[in-house]
């Protein structure tokens, strides 16, 4: 699944803060802490990028060269 744009619930923009808060998690920090320090507070936006599976990173192995 491609990062969503929005949120499926309210509609807020959300794909400015993916890169971000990806990256940090990634390196061991707190998501929690991640999401308060960029200002995502409604619990349906941070439910969205919490349960996001970056697939693509997965899917794009794949990807066929013509």
């Amino acid at each position: 699944m491609i990062i969503p744009i929005r949120c499926f619930t309210c509609g807020a923009p959300l794909a400015q803060y993916w890169e971000e808060f990806y990256r940090r998690v990634k390196n061991g920090e707190d998501p929690e802490k991640v999401l308060d320090e960029l200002g995502v507070k409604r619990y349906c936006c941070r439910k969205t990028l919490l349960a996001h599976v970056p697939a693509i990173y997965e899917v794009r192995r794949f990807k066929r060269i013509l």
